[in-house]
C-alpha cells in the first residue's frame, strides 16, 4: 500500500476541488468553513494509504468530507454545551483561552470514549456516574445482574482510567 502519486493527487484536487467546496458550502451554509473542511478532506487523502485507484473520487472525497462533517458538528455541539453550562453558573469564571481548549479537548475525548464504550456499557455508566443510580438500581433498570452491571462499569472506568493516563 502506499500513498497516492503527486500527480494523481493534484488531478483529484483540481477536477474535485470546486464540486467539494459546493458539496460542503450546501451543507454547512458557510463559506469559510466549506474551503476548511475541503482542504482537511484532501490532506486526508493525501495521508492516507492507497493500494488501489481511487474509482469513485467523488463518493470517497464526499465520504471523507461527511466524516469531517460529523466531527466539526460533534464538536460544535460540545463546545455549545460547554459555553451553556458556564453561562448558567451564577458566579462568571474567568479561564484563559488555553484552559477552556483542554476543557473542550477533554469533553471531546470523553464523549468518543463513551461512543467507543457500545450502547450497554456505556449507559450503564451513565446511569451510574450521572443519574447516581444504584448498582441494584442499574440492574433492575437494564434487566441484568448487579455481577453485570459491576463488570460494565469495570470496563468503563478502565477506559477512562486510560484516557487520563494518555
Amino acid at each position: 500500500m502506499s500513498a497516492l502519486d503527486h500527480s494523481v493527487l493534484q488531478q483529484l484536487y483540481s477536477e474535485h476541488n470546486g464540486w467539494l467546496k459546493g458539496w460542503l458550502r450546501a451543507r454547512l451554509g458557510n463559506t469559510a468553513d466549506a474551503c476548511d473542511l475541503a482542504q482537511d478532506t484532501f490532506l486526508r487523502v493525501m495521508t492516507a494509504r492507497h493500494d488501489a485507484p481511487i474509482r469513485e473520487p467523488r463518493g470517497y472525497l464526499s465520504a471523507i468530507a461527511r466524516s469531517l462533517l460529523i466531527d466539526k458538528v460533534r464538536r460544535r455541539t460540545i463546545e455549545q454545551a460547554y459555553l451553556q453550562a458556564w453561562a448558567l453558573k451564577p458566579e462568571p469564571v474567568d479561564i484563559s483561552p488555553e484552559v477552556r481548549l483542554s476543557i473542550i479537548e477533554t469533553l471531546i475525548s470523553i464523549d468518543s470514549l463513551l461512543d467507543e464504550l457500545g450502547p450497554r456499557t456505556r449507559d450503564i455508566f451513565l446511569a451510574v456516574q450521572l443519574e447516581g443510580l444504584t448498582y441494584v438500581a442499574a440492574a433492575e433498570r437494564f434487566e441484568v445482574s448487579v455481577t453485570t452491571v459491576k463488570n460494565h462499569l469495570i470496563r468503563a472506568m478502565t477506559r477512562c482510567l486510560l484516557l487520563v493516563d494518555s
